[in-house]
């Protein structure tokens, strides 16, 4: 059964529409990403399904149910969300941060468990924090603090997991470091993973389903390697590239078109004789 849908789905701020009459299907225990230019409501879109943003018309179905008519608890037993760039409180340690994720799961009657401690002791190991868990967060490089923010998500043992942009200003060592993980976690624990991205080459590495958003809808989705063409780069992005395969991973690999210093063939070939 599908785990997250959104049916004639309208998205603005004011009088400015952003996405306008989307249905889209997220699969189950899939990683997802979403691409698209600037602007085009990737993250609106993240925001809405994750009941962060109300929509205008239509609505988001979580599981079968109108997740606007959901607890908000309840909610956030099934999926947990990462936002773009999360401020952290002055002074807090890792393991405080990561012990956060167990709000849904307290309450007046619920106090702290062996099953909560548990919980925010296995999201440390699966982010590789436990040597880290005393350091405050402040002190982290940007890939441990995103991971202790992704430990956080984990704690709140959920099986879908929505992330805004989560490699955004974080070095290649440490985007590729991110990525890793979460999909290893879809591979080990065969959670459902949603994100924004704007590398598409990345996307076409790590995502099992593309949607590709334009004019506030989807102008395509489906497997990297069906969807991720020359025409999709030119409309969507409106750029000229020639779309190849990655030699180590074959999923598609956009080659972007434009200035720059390029060797002609003569000097390519000079210069492959060199080596």
């Amino acid at each position: 059964m599908e785990s997250l849908m959104a049916k004639e789905l309208t998205l603005g701020y004011g009088e400015d529409i952003i996405i306008d009459s989307l249905d889209i299907t997220i699969p189950k225990g899939k990683v997802t990403v979403f691409i698209g230019s600037n602007g085009c409501g990737k993250s609106t879109l993240l925001r809405s399904l994750a009941r962060l943003l109300e929509p205008k018309t239509g609505k988001v179905v979580l599981d079968g149910q109108d997740i606007a008519k959901m607890k908000t608890k309840e909610v956030a037993k099934e999926m947990a969300i990462l936002p773009q760039s999360p401020t952290t409180p002055e002074g807090l340690t890792v393991e405080q941060l990561v012990r956060l994720g167990r709000y849904p799961y307290q309450g007046f009657l619920k106090r702290w468990s062996e099953e909560d401690d548990k919980a925010v002791q296995d999201a440390l190991a699966a982010t590789n924090l436990i040597d880290l868990k005393d350091r405050l967060v402040d002190s982290l490089s940007g890939g441990q603090r995103q991971r202790a923010w992704i430990a956080m998500t984990l704690a709140q043992d959920t099986e879908m997991i929505l992330l805004d942009e989560p490699t955004t200003y974080l070095d290649l060592t440490h985007q590729i470091e991110v990525l890793d993980l979460l999909f290893e976690l879809n591979n080990r624990d065969n959670r459902t993973i949603v994100m924004v991205l704007h590398d598409i080459n990345l996307a076409c590495r790590y995502a099992d389903h593309i949607v590709a958003l334009k004019d506030k809808n989807v102008w395509a989705q489906g497997k990297p390697e069906d969807i991720i063409t020359i025409d999709l780069v030119k409309n969507v992005f409106r750029m000229s590239c020639d779309v190849t395969y990655d030699p180590l991973f074959g999923t598609p690999m956009c080659i972007p078109h434009g200035k720059g210093r390029c060797l002609i063939k003569e000097e390519i070939s000079k210069a492959s004789s060199i080596q």
